[in-house]
């Protein structure tokens, strides 16, 4: 079994700053792309950045700029830095690994409003 569980969100001001974390545990082999991905009510969920094993990174572009995606791969864990937030930016924000197969996390809320 693998877990991925995030953590992080919370409810920040526009113009505020957010860290997510995500870690990975259990009979995980060897992870290859790391992302986060979002979701707002009524929206399908969609792409926000990924890391590659050899640090390589893809971001949407309404976050570039403003969003940076890392990991340490000792602790099996991936960060998003989210600064200059935005209302916008207000979703479900999910954790997607991928070794083998290919596992999400439940989701933390990232809610941005004054």
């Amino acid at each position: 079994q693998v877990q991925v569980v995030e953590s992080g969100g919370g409810l920040v001001q526009p113009g505020g700053s957010l860290r997510l974390s995500c870690v990975v545990s259990g009979s995980i082999f060897r992870i290859n792309d790391m992302g986060w991905y979002r979701q707002a009510p009524g929206k399908q969920r969609e792409l926000v950045a990924i890391i590659a094993s050899g640090t390589r990174t893809i971001y949407a572009d309404a976050v570039k700029g403003r969003f940076t995606i890392s990991r340490d791969n000792g602790k099996n864990t991936v960060f998003l830095q989210m600064n200059s937030l935005k209302p916008e930016d207000t979703a479900v924000y999910y954790c997607k690994v991928v070794d083998g197969g290919t596992y999400w996390g439940q989701g933390t809320q990232v809610t941005v409003s004054p």
